[in-house]
Formats: structure tokens, sequence, C-alpha cells
């Protein structure tokens, strides 16, 4: 149980979290939302220890483990499934152990320890992991250092999860995941056998992986049982009905000031106004609840084209003249709202690219109409601002000097206030900055926007508020995105990128969603025979060496078995003053042969693996 007592704390002297508190049981699954700016991350930190607090107390059960991801991997040349085997390690210290020791107690002690954290399929776990969040088994072997930034937080968010700590803190985990891998961590999340709290503005995850929501808000926290669908609908009436009691105390309030006011200074009412002047000081003011405005999008009106906008004609396009799509025949129209559909590495990307003029085309025909203005924003964007210049700054290279006193009012519309306007953009937030880089690429009112992954870093206003210009916007949009909820309420056609091609897909996305959730990998969750049709010699020593090491290992736990049956054998050991150590004993009895239990059938499955590709 994670409990949170009144806890305080604040930045530079402005409170940030005052005396807040919540109870988050044992095995729970929690989304923590608020707005941008609000202290989530801050929270995180003070759970970790990382940050300490002013007044209040934060306390966990004695021993439990809190995992997140703060950074990515480095990039090193450790593969990617040794890096995230390495993040065990206690696993890694235990098998090391295990190599040296010689005392039969600690012998079963490892043993026991190591099968309560089933290490022996930790490989095979690790390899799911990483399989669901992207990686194939030929990239589960390569080196850290061959991957970006954004697929090594992967690595890092599949390092954690691998971990199983008690307490799962994760901060925004689907930023760096496609559909598919948003989708498999929703599973995951669901089935995890810990306590989880998770980050998101992703509405999707919020309902399918979370049972309760705990909201962060006027620096108090409030715990909601449900989804976020059901948070939203129980805090829309608390909000509500206290707009109604603020609303009833005002007029209460005006009426009582209303009377101290005509009578204060008469005689005969002096007695009656000041009982009602001591009534206002005691009432205490019910604060109006502070919903800020929808942070709106304003999108440019392009003018109309006539249809079709673009058409591809058996097009081809890759990088560096090999091909990555071919057989492309498509049309856009300026009313079309195409989301693409596809597994990591089919190729959304590159499709977006070349609709966007950033690929070429290799073979076949692009047709464009005149005049055809086509806006671009990928999530590398937001990275690739100017971080010592200001969003009126990057304005100024994009217009000319007669509209340059229309700069605030277009940064207004997007959401960036004044004093953001003349803030450099390193020291904004992320959702600010992704703000700022939807901005410019609508600066000039595109007929066709291609959106990849837009919603990163914004907050669920600012998501719903995007969705509205969306759907409201009279130009083309393609676009990619984990977030099922932006798909759903923006997308009219969809488009499956697989295969080295792009075609309709005539499901919606609830059977797109359903088809990706059942072509689950095999489990391997177990130890699985190993039958190579022509085992080399290598793999064959090494499933000998495995049957020897399980061999010696149950030696060893026989040997230990009857030095404590010996023990217990001794009738001085059930004296009075022996009782607890009679105890103890027996517990290390039941422990060796639990252990025992274990490694047999450790030595059995290694043992099948050797026979199934031993020559006879």
């Amino acid at each position: 149980m994670l409990r949170l007592d009144s806890i305080s704390y604040a930045v530079a002297g402005r409170p940030l979290i005052e005396s807040a508190s919540a109870v988050i049981p044992e095995g729970h699954k929690v989304g923590l939302v608020g707005r941008n700016g609000t202290g989530k991350t801050t929270l995180f930190r003070l759970i970790r220890g990382e940050l300490a607090l002013e007044t209040g107390d934060i306390s966990l059960p004695t021993h439990a483990r809190i995992g997140g991801v703060d950074q990515e991997v480095p990039g090193s040349d450790v593969s990617l499934i040794d890096t995230v085997l390495a993040a065990d390690t206690e696993r890694a210290r235990l098998l090391a152990e295990s190599e040296t020791a010689t005392d039969a107690t600690r012998i079963a002690d490892i043993q026991t320890r190591l099968a309560d954290i089933d290490a022996w399929s930790a490989e095979a776990r690790a390899a799911s992991i990483l399989k669901g969040l992207g990686f194939t088994d030929a990239e589960q072997l390569m080196p850290c250092s061959a991957f970006s930034g954004g697929w090594r937080m992967r690595v890092a968010l599949a390092a954690v999860l691998f971990t199983a700590p008690d307490l799962l803190l994760l901060d925004e985990p689907t930023n760096y995941l496609d559909l598919e891998g948003a989708l498999w961590l929703e599973t995951y999340l669901a089935r995890y056998p810990h306590t989880v709290i998770v980050i998101s503005h992703d509405r999707g995850l919020l309902n399918r992986a979370v049972g309760a929501i705990l909201h962060l808000e006027d620096r108090k926290l409030t715990l909601y049982q449900g989804g976020y669908d059901t948070f939203a609908e129980t805090r829309a009436a608390r909000l509500a009905n206290a707009e109604a009691e603020a609303k009833k105390q005002q007029a209460r309030r005006a009426h009582l000031q209303s009377y101290v006011d005509r009578f204060r200074y008469k005689a005969d009412k002096a007695k009656q106004a000041q009982s009602r002047i001591k009534a206002l000081e005691r009432m205490k003011p019910i604060a109006r609840p502070q919903e800020a405005a929808l942070r709106r999008f304003s999108f440019p009106e392009p003018e109309a084209l006539s249809p079709p906008i673009l058409r591809l004609e058996g097009v081809a396009t890759g990088y560096d003249g090999a091909p990555v799509l071919r057989q492309l025949n498509l049309r856009i129209d300026q009313d079309d709202r195409i989301a693409l559909l596809g597994r990591n590495g089919e190729g959304k990307s590159t499709l977006s690219k070349l609709l966007s003029d950033r690929l070429e085309v290799l073979e076949g025909r692009k047709h464009s109409a005149n005049k055809l203005r086509v806006g671009y924003f990928a999530q590398h964007q937001v990275d690739e601002l100017r971080i010592d210049e200001t969003p009126l700054d990057h304005l100024r290279r994009y217009v000319d000097e007669d509209a340059q006193s229309k700069l605030r009012a277009r940064l207004g519309g997007f959401g960036i206030g004044a004093d953001q306007a003349d803030t450099k953009v390193g020291q904004l937030s992320g959702g600010q900055k992704a703000r700022l880089s939807l901005m410019l690429a609508t600066l000039d009112a595109p007929h066709m926007l291609i959106l990849d992954e837009p919603t990163n870093h914004l907050d669920i206003e600012s998501r719903e508020a995007l969705v509205e210009a969306l759907t409201t916007y009279t130009g083309a949009i393609v676009l990619v995105s984990h977030d099922m909820h932006l798909l759903s309420l923006v997308a009219d056609r969809l488009w499956l990128v697989q295969d080295g091609t792009v075609h309709p897909y005539e499901g919606d996305l609830q059977s797109y969603r359903a088809m990706l959730l059942d072509q689950k990998p095999p489990d391997k969750s177990k130890p699985q025979p190993i039958k190579p049709k022509r085992p080399s010699r290598d793999a064959l020593l090494a499933l000998r060496k495995e049957v020897k090491t399980c061999e010696a290992r149950i030696d060893k736990l026989n040997d230990m078995r009857e030095r404590i049956s010996a023990k217990l054998a001794d009738p001085a050991m059930y004296d009075d003053a022996n009782a607890s150590d009679m105890e103890a004993w027996q517990r290390k009895y039941a422990e060796v042969m639990d252990g025992l239990d274990r490694a047999e059938a450790l030595w059995i499955a290694a043992l099948e693996r050797l026979e199934a590709v031993e020559p006879h």
C-alpha cells in the first residue's frame, strides 16, 4: 500500500502540492492525471525520494521496490536483450553467486529466491516484452547504439517492465510507442501483478488499463474509482454541484451585504447589521471551480481546390534508391480524413514523407493539384525547434514584416499566451513546444495536413481541443497516431500500410484493434524444448553443461536436506528451551524441500531439451 499523508512541496516558494493525501492499495492500477505543470512528475520524484517533502509523509511497505523510466538507455554496444536482462540486478547477482556458493543453506536460499523471481524464464520474458514493444528477434540481438533515442526509450521501458517492481511509476509511456505498442502496453499493464501509477493523457489506456484515476488539481489529490470516462463524468457532476453551491453562496453574501450597507449606521438596525457582518466573516467562500477554458487551436482556412488534390499511380518510394513502398495507387480529396494503420516499420512515416514531398518518387507518377500546400508535423520536429529563440522569433522567419503585428494573435490562437511568446523555447513545456510546431505546420493554411503522432506531450484538454480543430478544418488530413480516441473521432477512412504497399482497410478501428490483440506472440513464460534440425556442437555442449549444473544443484540441496534432517532428529531440539530454534529449522527444511522440487523440475526440463536434439 502506498500512503500519501498531508504532503506539501513548493518550487521557488510557489506551492505545487499542499496538504495532499491519498491511499493506493497494493496491486491497484491508477492513472495520474492533471494539467501540464500541476506537478505530476514532481509527485513521482517525491515518491521515489529524489525530492524532500516540506511536510507530510510518504510510506510504502518495507523493502518495496520502486521502478520507473527516467532516461533513455545509452547507446552502448550491449545488445537489447542483454540490456534488459541486466536491469534485474538481483537476478544477475544471485546467478553469479550460485556459481561459487558452497554453503548448503546459502545455496538453498539462492535457489529459492531465483525460483521466486522466476529467474529461469528471464530471457524468454525479456524477449516477449521487447517484441511487444516493437523489436523483432533479430533487432533484439543488435547493440543499443544502432537505435535512435526514441527507440532506446522503448528499451528503457522494456527494462523496467522486466524487473517487475512492486510499485511501477510510468510517466507518459506511450509517447514513444506506435499504436501497436500502445495497445500491447495496455494489455500488459492490465495484467501486471503489482501496483502501477501511470501518468498519461491517452484516454484509451486510462479507460482500459487502470481501475482508478488520481487527479492532481489545485495542489490537492483526489482519487476516483473507475477509468477515465467514469472520472470525467463524476468530476463534471462535482464541478456542476460546486458551481451551483458557489452561486447560492454568492447570492446569500450579496443579500447580507446589501442589508449591512443599508442599515449598519442606523441605530435601530445596528445590532442586526452587526450580526450580519459577523455572519459574512464566518461564511467561508466556496471557490468556483477553476476549470480553465478549453485551450483551442485555430487552424487557418485554405481555399478550395478541385478534386483530387493528390493522386499516386504505381508509385514506389524509399531511401537511397531502395524502395520501401511499391505499387501505390492512391487518391486524396480535400475533404478526406485518413488514418494510417500498420505495424511499426511497415512504412507509415515513409508514406507521410512521400505525401509531404520529403521523399522522391522512384517509380510511377505523382499528380498534385496546382497551388497545393501541404502542412507536415512529426514528433521529431518538436525537438528541432531552436531552444535559444522565442516563439515570436520562430514566427518572424516565416511571415512578412507587414504581418508581424499579428504574430501574438496567431500564437494566442494556438494557446501560447503573451508570457510564453517571449520565453525561450528551451524553457517551454513539451505541450507548448508541440503547439508551436503545430502552428508552424499550419501557418500558410495548407490544403492537406499530415500529422505524425501530434498528441505527444499534449494534455487531455489540449487533445480534445485538437480534435475539435481537426473536425472543423476544411483541408485533407492524413493522421498517424497511437491515440485511438483521436483516430476514432477524426478519421473516416483507414489505410493499412502492410507488406510494402498501402490498401484501404475495410474494417473499423475496433476490428483492427481486435486483430492486433489476437496476433499475440507465443507464450514464452515457461522453458520451451529446443528442437533445431542440426544442432551445433557448441549448442550441444551448452545443453549438456546445463544438465550437469542442474544435477550439481540437486546434489547440494540433497546434502543440505540430509543435514537439516539430522538436526531435526536430535531429541534435544524439542526441549522447551529450543522451541524457537526448532521452528526456524523446520522453516529451513520446508524451504529446502521447495527448492529441491523446483531444482528437479528444472533438471527434467533441461534433460528433455537435451534429449530432443542429442544424436542417437
